[in-house]
């Protein structure tokens, strides 16, 4: 139970257990709370304002990672441009009753997607059922 901060008890001197290194606690009272904090620590104020966002570190760290993702996705770009223009030479495919001609990069591409789809399918239907299976435990 939360106690407003005037009315918490307080164990005796002897109730609190030693410093790591053997020594006794401070046996002087401890001082009293700013009214706000204690009335927020006792829940029965408002939290106050968030503090302001600070910059730094943080923010230049993930300004630096934005950066290597744009390049490295434009790279990856680059790479694919690379590959569809180096490999437009037609090449036979069946499939089923179907038959045609297409361009290598463009079979390559699409047998890339579709393979993308199902390990993607396969993976939301086990996800799925763990869900399931965890929901179902649960009551």
């Amino acid at each position: 139970m939360a106690y407003p901060s005037e009315n918490r008890p307080s164990p005796g001197p002897d109730a609190l257990p030693p410093f790591p290194d053997g020594s006794a606690p401070p046996t002087e009272p401890a001082l009293p709370l700013p009214d706000e904090l204690a009335r927020t620590l006792a829940g029965l104020g408002p939290a106050g304002e968030a503090p302001a966002a600070r910059g730094g570190a943080a923010s230049g760290a993930r300004a630096r990672a934005l950066r290597l993702a744009l390049w490295s996705a434009a790279a990856m770009l680059l790479l694919f441009v690379v590959f569809i223009a180096q490999n437009t030479d037609g090449v036979r495919v069946g499939f089923l009753w179907m038959e045609g001609r297409v361009p290598l990069a463009l079979a390559l591409v699409v047998a890339g997607t579709a393979g993308a789809a199902i390990a993607t399918a396969v993976f939301t239907a086990r996800i799925v059922h763990l869900r399931g299976t965890a929901r179902r435990r649960r009551r």
